[in-house]
């Protein structure tokens, strides 16, 4: 089971070499990412984009592109499209934005002749290593899914379960996040979370254990639990998985954890044929790295699972 960063770069030491595909490679920031985990052994690269300005930064960085395959394409859509054809064909394992915008990116991910769309609905996944806490958490979904429905949230529980597997966790605990952890009528989201309750007790959603509505106190402060008398639910704050009700719940969550904590965190979406890595032009060059790690552990697992 991987409780930090660390024990997930040791987890990619023992899985083979993966190869991540990268989408309009011209940026400093993704390639500095891309050369330290070739360095650290956690995966090789194809840089697909304008040749001649990837040579230009990498020139600007140090960085010397011997042993990398590069992809000349200066058209940024026809880019994005060569990009992740490398990895529905199987010569890369993992697809991972550079610059070029989301909504590009996302054009070539759900492609129907070239991208990596199985029939799930997208999700993202972002895992925390967070002080005082002796786990890692998995946040979802924090930047996708706005109004998940029911039977979307369904989908999003067994994205991350796929997630909490690959990364050691045989079956991890999910709480579905709510403001109270009582049912109540007048708050649709305690009702839904009561029946993905049900559903995990009905065999609908297997390898987890899901309990809800659970508020976060009691989803990941065992204090909380005992404080409030509820050491009888399944959860007794060692949530694995925080299910969000809705993007603004989640993002806030997420913003603030980065913004106040001396957290780690890496980001993938999920529900794709090989694992997709989408980060911000903001996020630091260790979340970029740590985003690669991610990618290549469930990479493995999905190559062991077919």
């Amino acid at each position: 089971m991987s409780k930090s960063f660390d024990d997930l770069l040791a987890k990619v030491s023992q899985c083979s070499r993966k190869t991540v595909s990268v989408a309009v490679a011209q940026d400093a920031p993704i390639l500095e990412a891309v050369k330290a985990a070739k360095e650290k052994g956690i995966a090789d690269a194809i840089l697909v984009g304008d040749e001649a300005k990837i040579r230009e930064v990498a020139d600007q960085i140090g960085m010397d592109l011997t042993g990398y395959e590069i992809v000349n394409e200066p058209d940024d859509i026809e880019a994005s499209l060569k990009a992740v054809k490398l990895v529905h064909d199987h010569k890369a394992d993992m697809y991972m934005k550079g610059l070029l915008s989301t909504k590009d990116f996302l054009k070539s991910v759900l492609n129907k002749e070239v991208g990596l769309r199985n029939g799930k609905p997208l999700s993202h996944v972002c895992v925390f290593e967070i002080p005082g806490i002796d786990r890692l958490l998995y946040l979802t979904d924090v930047a996708f899914m706005t109004y998940p429905s029911l039977e979307e949230k369904k989908s999003i529980i067994e994205n991350s379960v796929e997630v909490a597997h690959a990364c050691g966790i045989p079956c991890p605990k999910v709480a579905p996040l709510a403001a109270v952890e009582v049912v109540n009528p007048k708050m649709p989201v305690t009702v839904e979370a009561a029946e993905l309750t049900k559903m995990n007790e009905n065999g609908e959603i297997t390898g987890c254990i899901v309990d809800g509505p659970l508020s976060m106190d009691l989803a990941i402060e065992p204090e909380a639990a005992i404080h409030k008398g509820a050491t009888d639910r399944k959860i007794v704050g060692d949530a694995d998985i925080l299910l969000f009700p809705d993007i603004h719940a989640g993002n806030l969550v997420y913003k603030t954890l980065v913004h106040t904590t001396q957290c780690k965190n890496g980001c993938i979406i999920t529900g794709t044929d090989a694992p997709v890595i989408l980060t911000s032009r903001s996020d630091t060059f260790e979340v970029k790295l740590n985003s690669i790690a991610l990618a290549a552990v469930v990479a493995e697992s999905l190559k062991a699972n077919k």
